[in-house]
């Protein structure tokens, strides 16, 4: 009687089939794409593949106008610790807004063409078909160039805020507000930044804003305190560029009715000339002295000498 082979029988059978198979593939492959060593040595002529995977835009009118592109290289982002990276992706939304069809795609296509030296580098050195979507775009930016030490050291600077003697509530309102626009991912609550600022006021810069409340700041509500601040800062500017105006500028001159104003360089000009006219007509006369006759000896007559009287 023929027994039935179990399936665990035919397992083993089953793997020794595999391996052979996956040898010979190998090996084709091995023989297939054996090359020369100078052919190793050679670049690839194949074109690379994209970092950006750019999305299907639908219709065939979509275009990007040279002149739109060379307005994105104008203010392109070099990647310098000087430079501000969220900055350059508010100017970059600002000129890709203007094509309103397609903002996907055309950020996506434009965004390359804005950076330049370290930036550009750092953007081909990402990985192929890293990128789909303008978010990873500008996550993968912001990360890159606003890392973590960046953040946590503009938001020690504003928790750290002080207002210095010789500062006016303009001189310190305005950097405080830059402060915030340089790192808008600070994560600090609204009213923690109002207490941070009022707190780092000098004490008469405190009494001035607590008696334009008519009490205490605190006592309102963030968006009344930060219209009471902005409102003094920019009457405060105001007055200081009153101030300035006015001492620059002389104050003018008091005169009397149907009477010319004289300055005093015009008045000592005219001086001067009438002094050079008198030295032209004064004429210096020389006066020869007359000869003196002795008189005579004999008789004391001036007419003739001692040795005429004889």
């Amino acid at each position: 009687m023929r027994r039935n082979k179990s399936l665990a029988e035919f397992i083993p059978e089953i793997e020794r089939f595999i391996h052979k198979r996956v040898r010979e593939a190998q090996n084709n492959n091995d023989m297939a794409e054996e090359r020369t060593l100078m052919e190793y040595a050679t670049p690839y002529t194949e074109e690379p593949h994209a970092i950006i995977v750019y999305l299907t835009v639908e219709g065939n009118n979509f275009e990007i106008k040279p002149a739109l592109i060379y307005l994105v290289q104008q203010s392109q982002f070099s990647g310098s610790p000087t430079e501000d990276p969220n900055l350059h992706v508010s100017n970059f939304l600002r000129l890709s807004g203007t094509l309103k069809a397609n903002q996907e795609a055309v950020r996506l296509h434009l965004f390359p063409f804005s950076l330049r030296d370290i930036a550009s580098a750092w953007f081909h050195s990402l990985q192929n078909g890293s990128i789909t979507s303008w978010d990873q775009m500008r996550q993968a930016f912001l990360a890159k160039f606003f890392p973590h030490s960046k953040t946590a050291q503009l938001r020690n600077q504003i928790i750290r805020f002080t207002q210095r003697d010789g500062e006016s509530l303009y001189d310190v309102w305005e950097p405080f507000k830059e402060m915030l626009r340089l790192c808008p991912h600070h994560g600090l609550a609204k009213w923690l930044i109002m207490h941070t600022f009022y707190n780092g006021l000098l004490f008469t810069t405190k009494i001035n804003v607590d008696a334009a409340v008519g009490g205490a700041l605190m006592n309102k509500k963030y968006t009344g305190a930060y219209v009471l601040i902005e409102d003094m800062a920019q009457n405060h500017y105001q007055w200081t560029c009153e101030r300035a105006i006015t001492a620059v500028s002389p104050p003018p001159s008091k005169k009397e009715a149907g009477m010319y104003e004289v300055s005093t360089l015009d008045h000592l000009s005219a001086k001067v000339d009438t002094l050079f006219q008198k030295f032209d007509k004064l004429s210096v006369s020389v006066v020869t002295p007359a000869l003196v006759s002795l008189p005579c000896e004999v008789c004391g007559i001036l007419s003739h000498t001692g040795v005429e009287a004889y």
